[in-house]
């Protein structure tokens, strides 16, 4: 384990061995280094790197980053330059300056990027305040990647966050580059294939009549943060149950595909569930031991087809019925539509902070010895 003794203040490269390795799909990616660090007293620090970026997406950026950890496990320092993308095709020179304070465990820097494009990445250097109240330059590994990318790994950086994984995003390819500041070769990664959905809007659906424009685009908007949680989880995640009377995360998933399809049939024919959709969805409906018993076991695009299936069938329902519709009054329930659909919607809501409460609390799976896999 490489050290670097800076007067008072110690730092460490931490190991990339031993990393857990993932393969997750989402809009960003990216690399870091982590240094981990003891100093008595405050010290300023400033990490610079060349960035540039080719894309002719809007929304595309890239950034440096750098995050202080402390000791308690919060975050003490944060920036990633959100509120000032990188967006220029020609090569600039870019800044982040923090402190590290006595309470400090690790300093984290690197770069990101966001949708689709080109994002080039060269030459980063870092800077610690020494004794003599000097930034100091201080050794990183690889800083202009001079060392080639393999298998869309680069070599001497983590991929994504942290020091502890190694997440490999699919929708991005990262190799090295000739286009370089410093040396013979830079980073490029490359986005493609990332959809953006709009958001911080509600209405304006093609197609649908104001009030139930504005309703869809909440439906999908909560839809959209429930898939963002769980479209990375493995099976393993989905079926683990926490205790005798918890719900599994790919069963609550199923019970909100189950209960949207419930009010379909309640607001667009005014009935209840017939003979063939009871056996269909009344396990995922009402959960409890029969959902725990029986909704287990696939993976999570198996609950996704179906949740979706649902939605898209929400949708064309919705568009074919205007305001006046969303005002009717459901006969014996006095309940008009739009507060059934309003329903659907908190619902969503409700399970979405379920679900992220019980992927937060899910141990490790345990890896299996030898002689148990051989068994098996």
């Amino acid at each position: 384990m490489k050290k670097i003794i800076l007067l008072s203040l110690f730092l460490n490269i931490v190991s990339l061995y031993g990393q857990n390795k993932k393969e997750i799909s989402r809009d960003w990616t990216s690399f870091n280094q982590t240094i981990d660090i003891q100093t008595a007293s405050s010290k300023k620090f400033k990490v610079v790197a060349s960035v540039r970026v080719d894309s002719d997406e809007p929304m595309a950026w890239a950034g440096v980053w750098a995050r202080v950890d402390a000791k308690n496990e919060e975050g003490s320092f944060f920036d990633n330059m959100s509120d000032r993308p990188i967006k220029k095709k020609d090569w600039q020179s870019y800044t982040i300056e923090g402190t590290i304070d006595a309470n400090s465990k690790s300093l984290i820097f690197g770069g990101l990027c966001l949708y689709n494009g080109k994002f080039y990445f060269d030459k980063f250097e870092l800077f610690i305040e020494n004794e003599k109240g000097a930034l100091e330059a201080v050794e990183i590994s690889n800083p202009s990647f001079e060392m080639l990318v393999k298998n869309n790994e680069i070599p001497k950086w983590n991929l994504g966050t942290s020091n502890n994984q190694m997440i490999k995003v699919k929708e991005y390819k990262i190799t090295s580059n000739k286009a370089s500041t410093a040396g013979n070769y830079g980073l490029l990664i490359e986005g493609s294939g990332i959809k953006i959905k709009e958001t911080g809007k509600i209405g304006n659906i093609k197609g649908a009549s104001p009030q139930v424009a504005a309703m869809i685009s909440m439906l999908e908007n909560l839809k959209d943060r429930v898939e963002n949680v769980v479209k990375n989880m493995d099976q393993y995640e989905l079926d683990y149950l926490h205790d005798e009377q918890a719900n599994r995360i790919g069963s609550l998933i199923m019970h909100l595909a189950a209960t949207e399809a419930y009010y379909q049939v309640f607001t667009f024919e005014k009935r209840e569930f017939n003979i063939e959709e009871k056996k269909k969805w009344n396990t995922a409906l009402n959960l409890d031991q029969g959902g725990r018993d029986e909704i287990k076991g696939h993976n999570v695009q198996y609950y996704l087809d179906i949740y979706n299936e649902v939605r898209a069938k929400t949708i064309a329902e919705l568009k074919q019925r205007d305001d006046a519709w969303f005002e009717e009054v459901q006969t014996g329930y006095d309940w008009t539509n739009h507060y059934c659909w309003f329903h659907v919607m908190e619902h969503q809501s409700s399970h979405l902070g379920q679900i992220l409460f019980l992927k937060k609390r899910i141990p490790p799976q345990k890896e299996l010895k030898l002689e148990q896999k051989l068994k098996n």
